[in-house]
């Protein structure tokens, strides 16, 4: 199982995703508030197993309903996702950019299966 690590940074506090290997599979962005992150954490937990996906490396792909996974082409040509709330705010992105379509969607498969780790903190 995987691990929802909170940390401080230099402007705020926020999380990242590790899968039981210990690599980061998402990341949050940062927050203000402490209760901000894990409400966060929480709607990554409740949405990302049964958020569908929103293919966008596709030509004429379907829009779809929040919450979803949302696959695209960044500006170098690398594949990436984001996972959006029932609110439509992204609430997890990928840490690195995939060379592969297939590499990023196995991405979103290890943050659905994931999905449902323990939070813990990191302390600086």
């Amino acid at each position: 199982m995987g691990k929802f690590i909170v940390k401080k940074t230099n402007t705020g506090i926020k999380f990242d995703l590790k899968a039981s290997n210990g690599i980061v599979i998402g990341t949050s962005e940062v927050f203000t508030a402490k209760k901000t992150c894990l409400n966060s954490i929480e709607s990554v937990k409740v949405n990302a197993p049964k958020a569908p996906l929103e293919d966008q490396t596709e030509e004429n792909y379907e829009v779809l309903k929040n919450p979803k996974f949302v696959l695209y082409t960044d500006k170098k040509g690398e594949t990436r996702f984001k996972l959006h709330a029932r609110n439509g705010r992204n609430i997890l992105a990928c840490g690195e950019g995939y060379t592969t379509k297939a590499a990023a969607l196995n991405g979103i498969e290890s943050v659905k299966a994931n999905a449902d780790s323990e939070v813990s903190y990191k302390e600086d």
